[in-house]
Order: structure tokens, then sequence, then C-alpha cells
């Protein structure tokens, strides 16, 4: 049996990052639960032409931010992991300093204390020395720091090849298999 994996979109550019984690998952009948910032909502409706309702139609589960009581909340509740696509500074910061105000933070720091996959595509450029002092800090609490920066040795022919690229590396640190690009060799 696969086992849940959450998803925390935050406000930072590139919510299509995790609008199409959420559809590959989808399609590959796993189990979502979407934790979706208020930023993120307005970030969506900044670069996307989805509205919040469609992106939360495309998880199982969707947990309000406000919501410290939700599954996801204790190590109890079992998943494969979290992916937060995009990840924000400001989310980074909370993550890094273990500052749970909301459940997306706390969802993540749940998956640090209970040692699951926790990949942060953090989004940010550039970068100054406070940025990179959270980056090491969140890694050294277990956290894996996943920008997402492209590839192009598989050739893209457009920009959701670039984003599948992306979204697949992160898949590929909870194990699920996909042929979201061509891997380097093959």
């Amino acid at each position: 049996m696969d086992l849940p994996i959450v998803i925390g979109i935050t406000g930072a550019s590139g919510v299509v990052y995790g609008i199409e984690a959420l559809k590959i998952l989808k399609d590959l009948n796993r189990e979502t639960h979407l934790i979706l910032s208020q930023a993120g909502e307005t970030t969506l409706r900044i670069e996307t032409n989805y509205s919040p309702d469609q992106v939360k139609r495309l998880a199982q589960v969707v947990h309000r931010i406000d919501d410290m009581a939700a599954p996801v909340a204790s190590g109890s509740f079992f998943t494969q992991g979290m992916l937060v696509a995009p990840c924000s500074i400001k989310t980074l910061s909370a993550i890094a300093n273990s500052y749970s105000d909301n459940l997306l933070v706390r969802a993540a720091d749940v998956n640090l204390k209970e040692k699951r996959p926790l990949v942060l595509m953090v989004r940010e450029t550039p970068l100054h020395k406070g940025h990179l002092e959270l980056m090491s800090r969140a890694t050294d609490l277990g956290a894996v720091i996943l920008p997402p920066v492209p590839a192009f040795y598989h050739r893209p022919a457009g920009i959701k090849d670039l984003i599948h690229q992306s979204v697949g590396k992160a898949l590929d640190f909870f194990k699920i298999e996909h042929h979201l690009f061509k891997r380097w060799g093959t």
C-alpha cells in the first residue's frame, strides 16, 4: 500500500511546480494531502489560469493552513513524506527554525522529526547569506533543498519539460517511479 504524500504550496513564484506535482501524483493514483497557504492562493491567481478551488480538486484531501488538528500535524499519521513546491523563504525560515505557527510548517516539522523525506523547492534568486544559512540549517535537520533549477541534458522542448524534470527530481526522493524526463545516459 502506498502512503499519502503531503504537498505544500506557498506564495513563492513557481506555484506551477506544486500544481504539476498534484496532477502527476493524481495520474499515478497516489493519495495527496494539500496545504495551500493564503499567499499561495494569491500567487496562483497571478501566475496561472487556475483558481484555488481547481487546484484543491487535484488533491484527495485538502487541509486548511490553520487546522493544527489535521492528521498531517501528527507523526502517528503515516505519510511517505512532504514536498513543498514552491517553498518561499518565509516558509524555509519557519521550517529551519521549527516555528510551527501554521499547518504547512507543522507538517514539515513532523516529517523532519519522523525522519521522512521533506523536499523543499526553494524559490528565490539571488540568494544572500541568510538564505543560504537557512538552507544549510534545514539540510542539517534532514530536509532536501531542491531548487527548481532546469537541466538541459534531456533536451527539453518547452516549459512543461523543464517543469517536469524538476518535479521528477523531487519525486525521486519519494521513490516514485515516473517517466517525466529522459534520465542521463539513457
